[in-house]
């Protein structure tokens, strides 16, 4: 057994070709101490899914099973499955093996090289400047099935190491690609590095970029300045005004995921996907769409799966760059079904409702970048949370998703804060809407503000250990209400 531990400290045991270990397996094996996982893979866990445990040991496994295999291309820079439970690795054969909750890609290719990292037993990882090479090369497939990140997330990646570390380690990277390049023959590869590295440093045509965050970097990052001075308005109503702490009163693991339920459903249900109560709760039960609407409970899955998360409802930008990447990265996990709206990308094209023009689509970037001094200098979380909801959807970033994807940013200020998150529910749309145009059109945020404050004092109230008992508490306030005649209550409790 590996290290001669004791069996109650080892999650996974693999098989030997050892008589006595061998035997040993097979003497646990009879007497229920321990089961089989995966071929030659065995674990004393007997409680947790065998999914569960083989991700939490993968690395482990795949050294011992396949001793000099590279983790490479995406998997390099990922260290985790896809979202379609892939990881890609080079040895000297292509095969697709199959292991109970993970898809093991194995593509043939050079083998491991100087500089490449051993990490977990005899398993290596492709060293940073063979695995951007590798993300470069021509994939058949499209997202996480692709062995290849996408481009903004590889120009992302290298806008990263120049912010962070400056140009000369950008420099050092693409000598050592170079390098790579000629003894692996990715001549190709490197041409394609060569020039997006160029485009950042702006040493040549910056026309090939496609990520936000590059495109910043090497256009100067231009702005709306009409919408910014629309957010310093906001940014000075909300510093001078005082408001009360709300505590989320939901802090039990069920009561919070019950909240993010109805957070879930009203959210879509403002943007015009509706399902019945009782058609969302099945989606979100078995965690699977209805048949025929896949897209539509694609997207109540996607936005319950944010919402409902406590660790990524917690977590809030600290940079403008930071902004960027959280805004990416929950909108590609809200609308991750319609790929036709690029889920996790901004806008390539301008878009707009009814009258009302919002943010050209180069100026995204810029103006988010502009907007995060004002949100810094913000203290009170309401105040955060009513802000950085407006910018998101006075920006409308993104094709799709913008109104959900603002709400999910206002409510992660407020989990950071301990404070209840605010839902606004079907009866108190034309409320929420005509705070928005009232403020893009008049300029006047005050209306704007007593919304949302209303919108919060009704959600504190919102909190039960049982979905039907907060579904009658709901029914009570008029929330499912989609009728113009009628109020928003606040029931007090």
């Amino acid at each position: 057994m590996e290290n001669n531990w004791p069996l109650h400290m080892q999650e996974v045991i693999f098989g030997s070709k050892d008589h006595k270990i061998s035997m040993q397996i097979s003497k646990l094996l009879k007497t229920g101490v321990i089961r089989k996982i995966s071929p030659r893979v065995y674990s004393p866990n007997m409680t947790d899914p065998i999914e569960l445990i083989i991700r939490r040991n993968i690395f482990k496994i795949l050294g011992n099973l396949y001793p000099g295999t590279l983790l490479s291309h995406r998997s390099a820079f990922e260290f985790q499955p896809t979202k379609s439970g892939k990881i890609f690795l080079t040895t000297t054969y292509t095969k697709k093996v199959n292991i109970p909750g993970i898809t093991l890609q194995f593509i043939e290719g050079p083998s491991p090289i100087e500089g490449d990292h051993k990490f977990s037993g005899e398993l290596f990882a492709s060293q940073k400047a063979r695995a951007f090479l590798e993300n470069l090369q021509t994939s058949r497939k499209l997202g996480s099935a692709s062995k290849c990140l996408s481009l903004p997330e590889i120009e992302n990646r290298l806008e990263e190491i120049i912010r962070v570390t400056g140009e000369d380690e950008i420099n050092k990277l693409r000598d050592r690609a170079r390098v790579i390049a000629e003894q692996l023959d990715m001549h190709n590869e490197f041409k394609k590095l060569n020039r997006l590295i160029s485009a950042l440093l702006t040493t040549k045509t910056s026309k090939i970029l496609s990520s936000p965050l590059a495109k910043a970097r090497a256009f100067g990052k231009p702005y709306d300045p009409a919408r910014v001075e629309l957010f310093e308005m906001l940014f000075r109503a909300l510093k001078n005004a005082a408001f009360p702490f709300r505590p989320d009163n939901n802090y039990t693991t069920t009561s919070f995921r019950n909240f993010a339920f109805f957070e879930s459903y009203f959210s879509n249900y403002i943007e015009g996907t509706v399902f019945e109560i009782e058609e969302a709760k099945k989606i979100i039960r078995t965690n699977k769409p209805l048949a025929e609407r896949n897209d539509d409970s694609h997207d109540i899955l996607g936005t319950y799966q944010l919402v409902s998360n406590k660790k990524e409802m917690d977590i809030t930008p600290s940079s403008p760059e930071e902004l960027l990447k959280i805004l990416s990265f929950r909108h590609s996990i809200l609308l991750s079904a319609r790929t036709d709206i690029n889920p996790g990308l901004f806008k390539n094209k301008n878009n707009f409702a009814g009258s009302t023009a919002f943010v050209d689509f180069n100026l995204v970037g810029g103006t988010l970048i502009q907007s995060y001094d004002f949100y810094r200098a913000l203290d009170n979380p309401f105040a955060k949370a009513a802000y950085i909801m407006f910018v998101i959807s006075e920006v409308h970033p993104f094709l799709d998703g913008n109104g959900r994807i603002a709400r999910v940013m206002m409510n992660a200020e407020l989990v950071k804060a301990c404070q209840s998150k605010i839902i606004i529910p079907t009866v108190f749309r034309d409320d929420y809407m005509g705070a928005l145009k009232t403020f893009t059109k008049q300029r006047k945020c005050d209306t704007y503000i007593k919304m949302l404050q209303r919108a919060q004092e009704f959600s504190a109230n919102v909190y039960a250990e049982e979905m039907d008992d907060m579904q009658a508490y709901l029914t009570s306030c008029n929330a499912f209400a989609d009728d113009s005649e009628v109020i928003l209550k606040i029931v007090p409790r």
